[in-house]
């Protein structure tokens, strides 16, 4: 559970990434009142620690069976 929870954050973090790039547009920062809203920082920090936790995903073992 917890791996699919990092995953849906990285993803979020990956479109406001390409949002940033390509638009120069910050959805987090619109959505909760700028890069310094507190809201926006904890957002920042949960799709921080879900990336580092999805480093993990690189070397665990798959137990599905095909």
């Amino acid at each position: 559970m917890l791996d699919k929870i990092a995953l849906i954050l990285v993803i979020i973090g990956a479109l406001c990434w390409g949002s940033v790039g390509i638009f120069q547009f910050d959805f987090v920062a619109w959505l909760f009142g700028g890069q310094g809203a507190v809201i926006s920082r904890i957002v920042y920090t949960l799709v921080a620690l879900a990336g580092i936790w999805a480093i993990s995903l690189l070397f665990k073992e798959s137990t599905r069976t095909d």
